[in-house]
């Protein structure tokens, strides 16, 4: 007792003769926030804008904008790498909560998908150099050094509590986070816009009555001063307009990374405690019942499947898509429907945990709690346009059917998903959950340097393994007993959370990568009309899709924390 009131919380407030520098932490924190605020909406008024045929605003003018903020955030980056290595105590404190090992590899995947991505633009850009202003090629090429100089940073730096320059660092952070976002709108205009242009084509080219009433609406659709006629022009197009999902999650992920170190500007920690390590590879399913991951893996494995046979079948005849649509929103229900029941037993599970909350300050889950609440909205806005479209609209088919009850198991699964993830990140470590059944003698974990020892061992069960190091002498060896496998209830909770890591990995790829069954069925289009539906789902659509990877990642997590 003595010690652990020696000892103190794990995080005390500043020490009363605070430094004049954290006295302005508030107003530090408010000029960079201020300052993030006024560029952000700059670039998306210029980005926005831009996506325009009728507004004077150039892709030009966006690319320039991008560029030079990429430039002032690598020039800033630069800068804190230096200044961090060339003064030892600037970093006294890390947050082992912060950019586990998951979300660093996760980073690093899209950004080597981005530098593909850029490869392809400027191979895509150079097909027609001669008509093409220099900024375009130039854009991609600095966003590729941008993205090779962030992933470092981020990756050395994202757990980092600097002690100096803390208002020049938190505007530094703050820059870079919005160029990360700018980045990410500009991504997700100009997918929306060739998706738009992909659709508006197929609209104008079809016999169907339906899709000509909802075509009235119209959709702009201007000429290119630059066709892409080549066969190696077109492969670059498509060769990164499929990459830009890659893309768009990398800027997120960098932002939530970035948004973590801003709060951890200043801050002060007694200890830097481990919570948790990233299982092994050989390990990573030995402590489940793999019912979980099995079942996971058919569903993903399925979605597949009906993703190649959706992209195959939509864009063909009438009654091919209307094939594809049943097939698409079919897999969706079940799989919905089993992510919500799923869900729903894990709350179960936790009513029956003993496990005490964790109520501890910590940055990052509460950034994460706050991305899947906020993301969700995107989803749920999409769902309740359609549920109103379906019930008010005409004429109600089996596809309208479908339709209502694909928004409707969307909303349910959202919400608790939501609620098991939210309570698992609340949960304290493992350890902290007492025995049910504690053994009557502590035969289990235990070390020995005499083999003989374990003949006087009192009986143990016989699911302990006996596991004997080779490199170990004849009079020095050491028998190690094995602790049995994991409680049930965590054992469960692990079969869940791969469960729904795998199922939201699929739910990721099918709109990430072009199945977009929002346009392709006409229910919600001739309810709204083309223009209005389709700015709703270029809206929502980007957040619910980043609600899925940043699920998988919070999920990953919870699985460790189980």
């Amino acid at each position: 007792m003595s010690e652990e009131l020696a000892s103190g919380p794990k995080e005390s407030p500043p020490a009363p003769r605070a430094e004049p520098s954290e006295v302005w932490k508030k107003g530090g924190r408010l000029l960079s926030v201020l300052l993030a605020m006024n560029v952000l909406l700059f670039a998306c008024t210029l980005i926005s804008g831009g996506a325009f045929n009728k507004v004077a605003v150039y892709d030009t003018d966006v690319f320039a904008l991008l560029t030079a903020m990429m430039l002032l955030a690598t020039l800033w980056i630069l800068f804190y790498l230096l200044r961090t290595a060339r003064c030892p105590n600037a970093v006294p404190y890390q947050d082992a909560h912060a950019s586990p090992i998951w979300l660093r590899g996760g980073l690093v995947l899209f950004g080597i998908c981005t530098l593909v991505m850029d490869v392809f633009k400027t191979g895509y850009y150079s097909s027609f150099f001669g008509c093409q202003s220099a900024i375009k090629i130039l854009h991609p090429l600095i966003q590729a050094i941008f993205v090779i100089i962030q992933t470092y940073f981020l990756w050395v730096s994202a757990k980092d509590c600097i002690h100096v320059h803390l208002d020049l660092t938190r505007c530094g952070l703050m820059f870079t986070l919005t160029t990360n976002l700018a980045i990410w709108m500009a991504a997700v205009v100009d997918e929306s816009v060739h998706q738009a242009h992909l659709y508006s084509s197929a609209l104008s080219n079809t016999s169907h009555p339906r899709l000509i009433k909802a075509q009235r609406a119209g959709s702009p659709l201007g000429g290119d001063p630059c066709p892409c006629d080549t066969a190696i022009c077109q492969v670059f197009q498509q060769g990164y307009f499929y990459l830009y999902p890659f893309n768009i999650e990398y800027s997120l992920f960098a932002s939530t990374m970035l948004y973590v170190m801003w709060k951890n500007v200043g801050r002060l920690l007694a200890s830097t405690p481990s919570h948790g390590h990233m299982p092994s590879l050989v390990n990573f399913f030995r402590e489940t019942f793999f019912a979980g991951p099995i079942l996971g893996l058919l569903l993903f494995l399925l979605g597949l499947a009906v993703f190649i046979t959706y992209e195959v079948q939509v864009s063909g005849e009438e009654s091919h898509t209307q094939q594809a649509l049943v097939i698409y929103y079919s897999f969706n229900i079940v799989c919905l429907g089993l992510m919500t029941l799923v869900s729903l037993s894990g709350s179960v599970i936790y009513r029956f945990d003993r496990r005490a909350m964790d109520h501890h300050k910590n940055p990052t889950r509460t950034l994460d709690v706050a991305l899947l609440m906020g993301a969700a909205l995107g989803q749920y806005a999409i769902s309740y346009y359609s549920i109103v479209a379906v019930v008010a609209g005409t004429p109600r088919d089996l596809l309208g059917g479908l339709d209502l009850a694909h928004a409707l198991l969307m909303i349910a699964q959202h919400t608790f998903q939501n609620v098991f993830i939210i309570e698992s990140l609340h949960r304290g470590p493992p350890e902290a959950e007492p025995q049910d059944n504690p053994p009557k003698e502590p035969c289990q974990g235990l070390i020995f340097a005499n083999q003989d020892a374990l003949h006087s061992l009192p009986a143990c069960p016989p699911s302990p393994r006996l596991a004997i190091p080779s490199s170990a002498g004849p009079q020095e060896a050491v028998a190690v007993i094995l602790a049995p496998r994991g409680h049930w209830r965590r054992r469960c909770l692990k079969d869940i959370s791969l469960f729904l890591l795998l199922c939201n990995v699929i739910l990721w790829i099918l709109p990430a990568f072009g199945a977009r069954p929002h346009f392709s069925s006409t229910v919600e289009m001739e309810f709204y009309g083309y223009s209005l539906w389709a700015a709703i789902v270029n809206i929502c659509l980007p957040f619910g899709i980043f609600y899925r990877m940043h699920a998988v990642s919070s999920l990953l997590e919870v699985y460790v924390l189980s």
